[in-house]
């Protein structure tokens, strides 16, 4: 994915169509001195709706969609024809898209499925003809509905990743190498902070044509839930994923401290990710020899599988591979 293409935040206006009046009309026909009212109602406004598309892995195709208008519900007419229905206007969005009102930020809706239908802004209903207030003592009533008005409403769409593994780690702990090696994927990849500046995903080929997909997410620094560099902007996107692997290069001043910053981050985001599966890479070990190996396993947090790995000489990624289907797959 390259950065000017991947968009995960969208807000537009949305607006359905407005009901169709409904009809005043009576039965005219030759030697038919008084017929009977035949106004038909009006046609239903046409909805805003989203629809989940796999085809899709960005917000990109909304960023310049400022508004988003269907059409107005036609007019009844006589002889008890009902108006046109207003065409819905669909929306297609990548699954993991979740739609919110704009002004109070209340969830509407996740798109998780293939084919997944919602009706953002229903349309507004057709009015009555005067067919329907008919009764048997007003056989000739004289006045229709007008159409029920369209609906107004300014909503956000945000992307959140659905992957099978989030990569959590500070700026250059190899996130993006791990996923180019392990993956198609082909990150950014440079030795310096925020090489990744928008998540890219990889699906990992496994054993007898079996895969699992995994996603970079920009390195997260301290104070990211706070707002501090590009932390916050993504976190979101690790909500989704099943099982979080923790990266911290071999060279780290102090491996647990580190991982308990990058646990503090997500705790004060959101409490609910120290609930999901949790993996620990000690990356770039090809800089390690065994004594220092040794050393390492004393600084290592308790509680959390670890495996020691090197994406540039491939060192201990059969096991990665290995542990990560292994605790997406264990029976809970």
């Amino acid at each position: 994915m390259s950065s000017p293409n991947f968009i995960d935040y969208v807000k537009f206006m949305s607006r359905s169509g407005k009901g169709g009046a409904g009809c005043l009309h009576f039965h005219r026909e030759k030697f038919i001195d008084k017929g009977g009212p035949d106004g038909g109602d009006g046609g239903r406004g046409g909805h805003v709706i989203l629809r989940g598309n796999n085809q899709l892995w960005t917000l990109l195709h909304l960023k310049y969609r400022k508004h988003i208008y269907a059409e107005a519900g036609g007019p009844g007419e006589g002889q008890n024809r009902t108006g046109a229905s207003g065409k819905d206007v669909v929306v297609e969005v990548p699954l993991g898209t979740v739609a919110k009102n704009a002004d109070t930020g209340a969830v509407r809706v996740e798109i998780t499925e293939h084919g997944q239908e919602y009706i953002l802004t229903p349309g507004g209903r057709g009015g009555k003809g005067n067919t329907f207030f008919a009764t048997p003592t007003n056989q000739a009533p004289v006045h229709a509905q007008p159409g029920e008005p369209g609906t107004e409403e300014w909503i956000v769409l945000e992307l959140k990743l659905l992957a099978d593994v989030g990569l959590v780690g500070f700026p250059n702990a190899g996130k993006s190498t791990l996923l180019s090696v392990l993956s198609a994927a082909k990150p950014k990849i440079a030795d310096y902070p925020f090489t990744t500046l928008t998540p890219n995903l990889g699906v990992v080929a496994y054993r007898d044509s079996q895969s699992f997909v995994m996603a970079d997410i920009p390195g997260i620094i301290e104070g990211a839930a706070e707002g501090k560099g590009l932390g916050i902007r993504f976190l979101r996107h690790i909500e989704r994923n099943s099982l979080l692997l923790f990266m911290v290069p071999a060279d780290s001043a102090h491996i647990e401290t580190e991982y308990n910053v990058l646990l503090h981050e997500l705790r004060k985001y959101n409490p609910e990710l120290l609930d999901k599966k949790r993996v620990l890479a000690i990356s770039k070990c090809d800089l390690l020899d065994q004594d220092l190996t040794q050393e390492l396993q004393k600084e290592l947090p308790a509680g959390i599988p670890v495996v020691f790995i090197s994406a540039i000489t491939h060192q201990g990624l059969t096991g990665l591979k290995d542990l990560l289907w292994h605790q997406l797959h264990e029976l809970s």
